[in-house]
């Protein structure tokens, strides 16, 4: 796995971004060559099942977390092939998993949009009950990644990863945040509910991103709560930001409906502190974040990086 730009702390916000920007570049590359993999084309009865997943996953997105999980493998020494075949693998579960919350989230019964990057969402271009049965075979198929032995010759490891995906993605995390929300719609909830809300739905699937590289990396305790700690405050910072792009940023920019939140009645950080306090308020979030990184030094750069990126972001 390459090491990007780990050698120095660069020397503007500029050269920052550019440096991000190629990680991101090369990893998200990397992931969706995996994807590829993972999810091969197929002729028969279930081709259309299957189109419809790879539908859903590639082509597109940032892999935001499939780039925490081989950024973070990384910084625990994961830099030869065989690690990077690895940390792949398990990027590429990640993403599926999110991938089938997206189709779910789109759906009528949820949050009933037509658009997800751009396009068409799963089952706009396909039907709803096939988006339905795709999302379910992205999930399982997810574990089973995870469960494979190519991902970890450790049996120790593999069942980590299960159980702390399993833990982020059910109703302790982001299914429970799911109907939290849908709960939510229509009432005035309060900044700690909101929060709370939110650390389910998309924080715990974030932080467990970060925390699957430390897993894979066999970190020790305190790295380990360090990244858990990251992971967590970004995750939080880029929920934040969500909510403010969603009142800010244009249809195009989002690749999704715009102006959701506010038609569905939502109650959201810009809702609840203003545009500008929310922007502080994940400021501060991605500062606290990249300030628990300082043992990891220069190694550590991308990960400080990206903290930045999330709240600074316009799609």
């Amino acid at each position: 796995m390459t090491n990007v730009g780990a050698s120095q702390s660069p020397a503007s916000s500029e050269s920052v971004s550019d440096a991000l920007r190629a990680s991101l570049k090369t990893r998200a590359a990397a992931v969706e060559s995996m994807l590829e993999r993972l999810i091969p084309r197929v002729d028969g009865p279930e081709a259309r099942l299957i189109d419809a997943m790879r539908y859903a996953t590639l082509g597109g997105g940032k892999r935001l977390r499939g780039y925490l999980v081989a950024e973070v493998a990384n910084l625990f020494g994961g830099d030869d092939t065989q690690a990077a075949e690895r940390a792949y693998r398990a990027a590429a579960s990640v993403e599926m998993l999110h991938a089938y919350s997206l189709v779910h989230d789109d759906l009528p019964a949820m949050d009933d949009d037509d658009l997800r990057r751009g396009q068409p969402s799963t089952h706009r271009k396909f039907d709803e009950a096939t988006a339905i049965l795709a999302g379910d075979a992205l999930q399982t198929r997810a574990f089973e990644v995870l469960a494979e032995t190519a991902t970890h010759p450790d049996a120790a490891v593999r069942v980590e990863l299960v159980l702390e995906l399993a833990r982020a993605s059910g109703a302790a995390g982001m299914v429970g945040g799911q109907m939290i929300d849908m709960e939510g719609e229509g009432r005035s909830l309060s900044l700690e509910e909101v929060s709370h809300l939110h650390a389910l739905k998309t924080g715990c699937l974030i932080r467990y991103s970060a925390e699957a590289g430390a897993i894979l990396g066999k970190a020790s305790a305190d790295e380990r709560r360090r990244i858990v700690e990251y992971g967590r405050d970004i995750g939080a910072a880029f929920q934040i930001a969500d909510d403010v792009l969603d009142a800010t940023a244009s249809e195009e920019e989002l690749g999704k409906t715009a102006g959701k939140d506010l038609a569905a009645e939502k109650s959201t950080f810009v809702a609840l502190l203003g545009i500008d306090g929310a922007r502080d308020a994940a400021n501060q979030l991605a500062q606290r974040a990249c300030d628990v990184l300082d043992v990891f030094g220069n190694k550590a750069d991308r990960l400080r990086d990206l903290a930045r990126y999330v709240v600074e972001r316009r799609s």
